[in-house]
């Protein structure tokens, strides 16, 4: 069991620990409900730098922060490192690894996870990148082929070993690319100088017509500028199809050979079980009203990615970002105590703060409600937002300290192997995790 102790005030149960989850556990910090806080890890991601990680950038205990660290002073809150497997909603019952939890509310904050749309090749052989984890695999997978490179005779072997496709030209494709690139150009002909790095292909394939296609035309076609002048191949209107673990076809028939390939492409909301099909809604979300309630229930709230809202304005749900999920976090803490008072709810309007990209150094782009703009200030803006972003003073200084020494020595500290990475279809290499 939990071992939860009784308490005389409503339990709201909160299934994820992300952005939306901790926003709205910290909102309710002493105000009269018991908090139970389950999560499958005992940190919170801050996943908009994922991808420094997985180049070298960063190391990974800088971007996470300890769950009960947030929680440490709160007055009934109880964390538990738990894996959510259904909620149980006539009962009013969470089902977890660890035992079984009755709650007078239950907040689904699951978050979302990487959509292969069906594809079992490509899930397979391909890297995806939205946990820790999974980008400490990248860097290895990334800083491993090369060791490999150096070692055969091959030129076509070599060649696979040194490409890399990145399906999906989303913010995390662009700037995983920008990043890439840097690497490309300062860290790795001082790192393997007996390598012809100039052979490395940084190739990004995007299905829409232009990349960032979520912001402005003005930003998209910027961004695209800025990964030609880095070297990057963009190859727009192209849907890869298959990934064998060498070779990349995409539907027109065009084909890369390549060993590593890293999967941005889309997500989808990470729901659970206990739910009708008809709640679940397009890109697996839950359907949800103005105030965050899960369609049928008035106790069940979903927040964040795994929430899909519909309205005039949003038809196809909120965007799957930070802001949405916090802004819906933090309402929602209101909307329960006025529940417990009785009082009538606030239905949830999204103040659309914009969106930014950054696509290596001095390059970014940034679009507002108001106007875009692009360049080197955009890029002081992108880093500005992220630092004050992060969770926690240590990390904050380590990120920036970090940013710093990248900056003025044109080098990335992290490039360790720490843990080496091998596809599971090579049943010769145990992967470590």
């Amino acid at each position: 069991m939990m071992n939860i102790p009784t308490s005389n005030h409503p339990r709201v149960v909160i299934i994820g620990g992300g952005f939306g989850g901790l926003s709205l556990a910290k909102k309710l910090k002493n105000k009269s409900f018991q908090v139970v806080l389950l999560d499958k890890h005992n940190y919170h991601t801050f996943q908009p730098l994922l991808y420094q990680v997985a180049t070298g950038g960063l190391e990974s205990g800088s971007i996470a922060f300890p769950i009960r660290k947030v929680v440490q002073n709160f007055n009934d809150i109880y964390f538990r490192l738990a894996e959510v497997q259904r909620i149980d909603t006539e009962n009013k019952k969470v089902i977890a690894d660890i035992g079984t939890i009755f709650y007078d509310y239950v907040v689904i904050a699951t978050g979302s996870k990487t959509n292969f749309f069906g594809n079992e090749m490509i899930k397979q052989n391909s890297m995806a990148m939205k946990t820790i984890p999974q980008s400490l695999n990248i860097r290895s997978l990334v800083l491993e082929n090369f060791e490999a490179a150096l070692l055969t005779n091959d030129m076509n072997e070599q060649n696979a070993l040194m490409n890399f496709v990145i399906v999906g030209a989303g913010p995390t494709g662009v700037e995983l690319a920008g990043a890439l690139a840097e690497m490309k150009k300062h860290v790795l002909p001082k790192d393997y100088p007996d390598l012809d790095i100039r052979k490395m292909q940084i190739n990004v394939v995007q299905g829409a017509s232009k990349v960032l296609d979520a912001m402005s035309d003005k930003s998209s076609k910027k961004a695209e500028e800025f990964l030609k002048k880095l070297g990057v191949n963009v190859w727009l209107n192209e849907i890869v199809t298959d990934f064998d673990g060498k070779k990349v076809s995409t539907k027109s028939g065009r084909e890369f050979y390549a060993e590593t390939v890293i999967w941005t492409a889309g997500v989808m909301g990470a729901t659970l079980e206990g739910f009708d099909q008809a709640v679940i809604q397009r890109g697996n979300r839950i359907k949800v009203n103005d105030f965050n309630q899960v369609e049928g229930f008035t106790d069940i709230f979903a927040i964040g990615d795994v929430a899909s809202m519909m309205t005039e304005k949003t038809p196809g749900g909120h965007p799957m970002m930070a802001q949405p999920a916090i802004q819906q976090g933090e309402l929602l803490a209101l909307n329960l105590m006025r529940l417990r008072d009785g009082k009538a709810l606030k239905p949830f309007v999204y103040n659309d703060k914009g969106s930014m990209a950054t696509i290596g150094r001095n390059k970014a782009v940034v679009d507002l409600p108001k106007f875009q703009f692009s360049g080197f200030f955009a890029w002081f803006v992108w880093m500005f937002v992220h630092l004050i972003s992060l969770i926690g003073f240590r990390n904050k200084l380590v990120v920036f300290w970090n940013w710093m020494y990248n900056y003025l020595m044109f080098d990335r500290q992290a490039r360790l192997i720490v843990r080496p990475y091998k596809r599971k279809n090579e049943e010769s290499f145990e992967m470590h995790n």
